[in-house]
């Protein structure tokens, strides 16, 4: 059977095709899923794609939230679907409390596009595990909300239990506490990070390399073996 991962579409998000397209290069098939619809169609996994949902009003990812399609994303999310948020999608996921902290403006108040260089912290989410940890990775970021936060307690957690998927490695682009780009939720299946590995599954695009890959060629594994 093949396996189905889905990529939900909002008012604003741009990089839904790209991510499609990781999706497809990597072996899956690839569902289009529109914000208003709450039915996933029978996808195996969810990405929350990049861009500027509702515009960033309000917050970025705020209005998103509230969107149909989140209702069933949280239900199926905290019953064990894989959801990867990819930079606004990371901003959703942290809004509907299905990851801890938030995001805020970047400390230099611009927005950045820049290839970026990460350390893979955690591999042994559904997202990651084709990495090793310790894995040093390159693949664009561009934001302007890119710095995470969150209390010293909620920080001290993630750490303590792993929660930290990846960390910036050359030099920190947002002004993230304790260098942090992605974490994961306990259970390991969810997972958000303001870079775009999407930009970085082909030779062609992005930076050149396909360091990216590995997201979307993990989960499928996940799923295969599951």
């Amino acid at each position: 059977m093949t396996t189905r991962i889905g990529v939900v579409t909002f008012p604003g998000t741009l990089d839904d095709q790209d991510s499609l397209r990781a999706v497809r290069i990597a072996g899956a098939e690839p569902v289009s899923l529109w914000h208003r619809d709450k039915d996933l169609h029978q996808v195996d996994a969810v990405i929350l794609a990049g861009g500027f949902s509702y515009g960033d009003y309000l917050r970025a990812g705020a209005i998103s939230r509230f969107s149909p399609v989140m209702e069933t994303v949280i239900e199926q999310a905290k019953a064990g679907m894989p959801v990867l948020g990819i930079c606004n999608g990371f901003q959703i996921l942290t809004e509907a409390h299905l990851l801890p902290g938030a995001m805020l403006r970047n400390n230099h108040l611009h927005f950045i596009c820049r290839d970026q260089k990460l350390r893979v912290e955690n591999a042994g989410t559904a997202w990651t595990s084709d990495y090793t940890a310790g894995q040093e990775i390159s693949v664009p970021l561009k934001n302007v909300d890119g710095r995470y936060t969150a209390d010293e307690r909620t920080l001290d957690e993630l750490e303590a239990e792993g929660r930290v998927a990846f960390r910036y490695a050359d030099v920190n682009p947002n002004g993230s506490l304790r260098d942090i780009a992605g974490i994961t939720n306990a259970a390991g299946n969810i997972v958000g990070l303001m870079p775009h590995p999407e930009h970085a599954v082909e030779p062609l695009i992005g930076t050149g390399r396909t360091d990216g890959l590995g997201f979307f060629t993990s989960i499928i594994k996940k799923l295969v073996n599951a």
